[in-house]
């Protein structure tokens, strides 16, 4: 594969009492290209993320109590900007994104703002059943017909963003855990942002335990229905330029 176009990214990762697996995820990121900057943003952890995060070498951001994914997130988009990444990816800290799909994600911002590592795009074997299954390709089908692209995995965490997409996303990126994938991706869509997926694998949880079983998973995803509805009623955002004062 060719080498990412994009001089400085950095892989965003957001990680809660994850000191069982993400000294290993930074390691594996390291090793598949040197050139990627790695922020691992400590949730509030009450383990030793932090610290072992930094012993394999990652920059960490420290947040004083736990915000969730999508306040994680969005501290690590405002660093991003801040410091002149010209595209971010964000890898789960517990392993399951794998980091030798990092540049192919990235790879797709040559056609697009943000673009969606895809599990259910004819590669791997991940799947989901009943409710859940009908929920995702309900959002998946909305979200299509909004950015005028076929997309199958609209709530996959697994994005990457060029500078365009980190601006928005600083402008507006939900810090709550309700829809925040679908939230920030209807509005980006909606303020002129392009979107495109790439097909990844997924891989099984490295350590710690799951937050989500199938039933939360179930509600959960009922819940960015909800989340659907009102990023569709939003306002379009205006995305900042500058953090600075």
């Amino acid at each position: 594969m060719a080498p990412s176009p994009y001089s400085r990214a950095l892989v965003i990762m957001p990680a809660w009492n994850e000191s069982e697996s993400v000294a290993n995820t930074v390691r594996e990121v390291f090793a598949m290209n040197a050139q990627y900057d790695v922020l691992v943003v400590d949730d509030g952890s009450t383990d030793n993320t932090a610290a072992v995060a930094e012993g394999a070498g990652a920059t960490v951001l420290r947040l004083p109590f736990n915000l969730g994914v999508g306040g994680a997130m969005r501290a690590g988009f405002k660093y991003a900007q801040r410091y002149g990444y010209d595209a971010a990816v964000q890898v789960d800290a517990d392993g399951q994104h794998d980091p030798r799909d990092i540049q192919r994600v990235l790879g797709g911002l040559e056609t697009a703002d943000i673009c969606i590592g895809a599990r259910f795009a004819e590669r791997g074997n991940y799947s989901v059943t009943g409710p859940r299954k009908w929920a995702m390709q309900f959002l998946a089908k909305i979200i299509s017909r909004l950015a005028h692209v076929r997309l199958t995995d609209v709530t996959s965490g697994f994005r990457a963003a060029n500078a365009a997409a980190i601006a928005q996303y600083v402008d507006h990126y939900p810090a709550e855990y309700l829809g925040d994938t679908i939230d920030s991706l209807v509005v980006a869509i909606r303020s002129g942002r392009t979107v495109t997926q790439v097909p990844v694998e997924m891989r099984v949880r490295q350590g710690g335990q799951p937050s989500h079983n199938p039933l939360k998973s179930t509600i959960y995803l009922g819940r960015t229905g909800f989340a659907l509805l009102f990023a569709l009623i939003r306002k379009k955002s205006a995305p900042q330029v500058s953090l600075e004062a």
